[in-house]
Parts: structure tokens; sequence; C-alpha cells
């Protein structure tokens, strides 16, 4: 495992930016303008005070939802804030502060004036982000105010069941953090819960489940507030609900990303999350297992129409 990893899976963050400014001092040396794009850098370790900063979203959707909460911290240096941003992402990226001009992305150019550009990613390093800064305000993000009720509402309920909703399917590109659907089976004997899809494109688990997924994100997210819980592998749907302050349980793989840091069953970006973790690569059934009677208890002991929503945590 690579230093930078290594000190990031601890949460010692300073170790990890003395890596990268030995790494921005051989960016100077190579072009990186012919790699696949998720892999370019872009910031050359320039000044960003008192510029205008564009903010280049180059990953997937899960990391430019991590890391937009960034956007407030650099705008409180910089003159001006244009954030490039992958179009799904577009409607909700507009309740974030911090930003002055919202650009989609696209294989061109941008249309921004800006005197210093960085990836988003790259801000942590930028701006010297230390664990004691996280999580910062949650929610940072907010479904858009005419999605409101956009499909739950508290009419819906039946008595006091819950309502869960569930992921389970990352990208092709990540098997290893997807769950073979059959696995989700124990999940359905636990009473007293009603279940929501939030698989995209749509799928069913082996049990009855509502499928509320979508393709427009704001929706999902006015959806995902009317829910008591969101259960989720991996993937965009547990950024997306950590960043909305709603109730989330993430199912990691044993080799999980550097984010989730070691043998933590929280996360210092998403005080409302708790993490459950595989014991052995590729063993989802013991996840599965404590998911169900985790999930038990939290049926009985939650209180009476107690809704998933949103809360602000400074």
């Amino acid at each position: 495992m690579d230093p930078w990893t290594q000190a990031m899976r601890r949460g010692d963050f300073e170790a990890a930016w003395r890596v990268c400014d030995r790494v921005l001092q051989l960016r100077r040396e190579r072009d990186c303008s012919h790699w696949p794009r998720h892999l370019q850098y872009v910031w050359d370790g320039a000044p960003l005070e008192d510029r205008r900063v564009l903010v280049r979203c180059y990953h997937g959707l899960g990391d430019t939802l991590q890391f937009m909460r960034l956007l407030a911290p650099l705008r409180a240096r910089a003159q001006r804030v244009i954030l490039w941003i992958q179009p799904a992402l577009a409607d909700i990226a507009r309740t974030l502060a911090g930003v002055d001009q919202l650009v989609p992305l696209h294989d061109g150019t941008p249309q921004a004036d800006y005197d210093v550009d960085i990836e988003l990613m790259e801000l942590p390093h930028a701006l010297r982000l230390s664990a004691r800064d996280l999580p910062g305000c949650i929610p940072y993000i907010f479904a858009p105010t005419n999605l409101e009720g956009a499909w739950l509402g508290e009419e819906r309920r039946h008595g006091n069941r819950l309502r869960v909703g569930l992921a389970w399917r990352g990208g092709d590109w990540v098997f290893h953090r997807s769950i073979p659907v059959r696995l989700l089976e124990p999940l359905g004997r636990v009473t007293g819960v009603d279940w929501f899809s939030l698989q995209y494109p749509a799928e069913q688990p082996p049990f009855s489940a509502a499928d509320i997924a979508h393709r427009d994100i704001a929706r999902v997210a006015a959806r995902m507030q009317s829910l008591d819980l969101i259960i989720s592998v991996d993937t965009m749907t547990a950024h997306l609900a950590g960043a909305l302050g709603l109730n989330v349980w993430t199912l990691l793989a044993a080799d999980c990303d550097w984010r989730w840091m070691s043998r933590r069953a929280d996360s210092p970006w998403y005080p409302t999350m708790r993490l459950f973790r595989q014991r052995r690569a590729g063993q989802w059934r013991d996840v599965i297992t404590a998911v169900a009677q985790e999930l038990q208890t939290f049926h009985r002991e939650r209180p009476p129409h107690r809704v998933n929503r949103a809360r602000d945590i400074r």
C-alpha cells in the first residue's frame, strides 16, 4: 500500500499532504493531457487566494458529492468560484454555498473566465484539510424546493412501519462493491419494514420493494427525505444520503476505498452514516446478517413516525 493511502486510512491527513507536496513537484515535469480524464491532475500549486478559481469535476458522481462540501471554504479564500460539474448533479449543485458560477461539464473547454484551475478532489490538499475540519455543516446540499414531496408523503405511511431505501449494486467497474441480489433475502424477513428500491437502472431485490429510483438525482434526493433509513453499498447513493444529512448505512467490501479509513464503524465525513464492513474479501453474508439484526433493533427502538429529515450538524 502506498504511503498516501496508508496515511488517509489512518486519518493522518497532514502526512498525506506531505506526500502530495512531493508529487506536486513532479507534476511540473510531466504532461498528463493524454491520460483518461479521471486520472488527469490539474492544479500546479498556484495560489488560490483572491483569484478566480475554476473547479473541474473529473471523477465519479459520488466523489463530486463528497468533496463539493469544500467549495464554501474555498470561496472564503477565492475571489470567485466557477464549478465545472457533471450535468446530472447541476440541480443539486445550485443549492451549494460557495459557488458563483455553475457550468455543465462536457468534453470541450469550459466557457468561463478564470485565473487558476483545480480538480475538485485536489481541494483537500490545496486547503490543507485536517480531520478536525470534518464534517463541516451537514447537510451541505438540499433537494430543490420545487421537488419537495415529489413522491412520498406522510399520508403514504402505514402504521409505525419503517421505510427503508436500498441500493446494492455499484458500477460495473467496481464489481467487488456490489452485492449479489440473491444474498439480500434475509433483509426481506425483517418485520415492520416497507422497502423502496433506489437501484438504477430499475431492479428488484428478492422481496417486495417499491421502485423510487430515477435518473434525476435531485428527484431521488427529494424522495430519500421521506425515508427513515437508506442502506447502500459504496456508490453514489450513499454519498447523496450522507451529504443530505440522512440516516444511511453503508456496506463496504473488505478492501474498501481509502475514504472509509480502517476498522471504523462511523465516518468523519458523514456523521449520520454507519459503516458495515466485510470481515473477509467477497463475503457478504455476514454483512447482510449484521444489517438485518441491526435493522430489527432500529425498528424496535425508533420513536413512532420519525421521518429521516435532513438535520443541521456543525
